[in-house]
């Protein structure tokens, strides 16, 4: 499979679009549409082998945010909020049906904003290693975390962190203050959508007591721990694509895991 890739405007602002699907699926307005919103300095290679597992069984849709992935920067800073709207306005542009967000690193706070603000056009969330711990909004404690990360990461992801990186440094250095500020654990009690937070065992950036608290602020909120470090899903794409499709079903049916 290929994806598709578009760049569409939001009031002036690109964003990237890399859709997925099995054959039949890449137009598919009635089941769930995984969108899959990357870290602050990512892009939709953070997604790469995740969206891949996903696409076997659902639409998927990749983002590249203003100012990543080789798009464009905003020339200024955007609010998670704003970055929240622009994620569905883009998706739902191209024809969605319900939105299943699924968001790593910076990109929980984007897909919680998200489903707070648009609960209409969701039906359930992911929050992949969740930021930023309480007690750590600095920027020389997360470069620290982020240095011991990139440790357990590997070498082909640590690749895709490092390029990414530098073509980014703009706009992340704008978004490097509305991502300190935003605080998670104040958006959650407010999501009355499924939320699942997905913890990397390894992952020194989400601490487990940070996750699982968020998960419990959450009216409808689970969490899982898979093997591995803060880019999770990059590393157990398979498992990840199924605890998904799991707690996307049984919350949907009703049922308990």
């Amino acid at each position: 499979m290929r994806a598709k890739v578009e760049t569409v405007r939001i009031d002036g602002l690109p964003v990237r679009l890399h859709t997925l699907a099995t054959a039949g699926r890449v137009r598919d307005d009635l089941a769930p549409t995984v969108v899959l919103v990357h870290g602050i300095g990512m892009s939709h290679r953070s997604f790469r082998r995740t969206q891949a597992a996903l696409a076997a069984t659902h639409r998927t849709i990749s983002v590249d945010l203003p100012g990543f992935g080789g798009l464009p920067g905003a020339g200024r800073r955007l609010q998670i909020e704003e970055l929240a709207d622009l994620v569905v306005r883009a998706v739902r542009s191209r024809g969605t049906g319900p939105l299943v967000l699924v968001g790593q690193s910076m990109g929980t706070q984007v897909v919680a904003e998200a489903a707070r603000r648009h609960p209409g056009s969701v039906a359930s969330v992911v929050l992949i290693g969740p930021v930023v711990v309480e007690g750590r909004r600095h920027a020389v404690l997360q470069a620290l975390d982020l240095a011991r990360d990139c440790l357990v990461e590997g070498l082909r992801m640590n690749g895709v962190v490092t390029t990414d990186y530098l073509r980014s440094i703009p706009q992340y250095l704008r978004e490097l203050g509305p991502m300190l500020r935003h605080r998670l654990e104040d958006t959650l009690p407010h999501v009355d959508r499924p939320v699942l937070v997905v913890r990397g065992s390894r992952d020194p950036i989400a601490r487990r007591d940070w996750a699982t608290r968020l998960a419990a602020a959450a009216p409808r909120g689970e969490f899982v721990e898979l093997p591995g470090p803060h880019h999770v899903q990059e590393h157990q794409p398979v498992a990840f694509a199924r605890t998904v499709d799991e707690f996307r079903r049984v919350r949907t049916t009703g049922g308990t895991r």
